[in-house]
């Protein structure tokens, strides 16, 4: 049988809740669209400072800012 495992990466700053909804739902999904048993999937968070994710040349801390992408959240 096939386990899958889910990599996502993102920068730093969701709260404990806000992976925890995200981690309910993707593996509900895995397991009707892939057919698999809930306790096979698993899912990894790579997070990373802004000041180590760029793209177009910038570092997204600079590029961006302080706190982007990080509506809702409180620090």
């Amino acid at each position: 049988m096939s386990m899958p495992v889910i990599t996502v990466k993102l920068a730093k700053g969701r709260t404990v809740e806000q992976k925890q909804q995200f981690v309910e739902v993707v593996t509900n999904e895995a397991v009707k669209k892939l057919n698999v048993k809930e306790e096979w999937v698993t899912v990894i968070f790579d997070e990373y400072e802004r000041e180590n994710w760029a793209s177009s040349g910038e570092l997204h801390s600079l590029k961006f800012g302080e706190g982007f992408g990080m509506k809702g959240i409180e620090k």
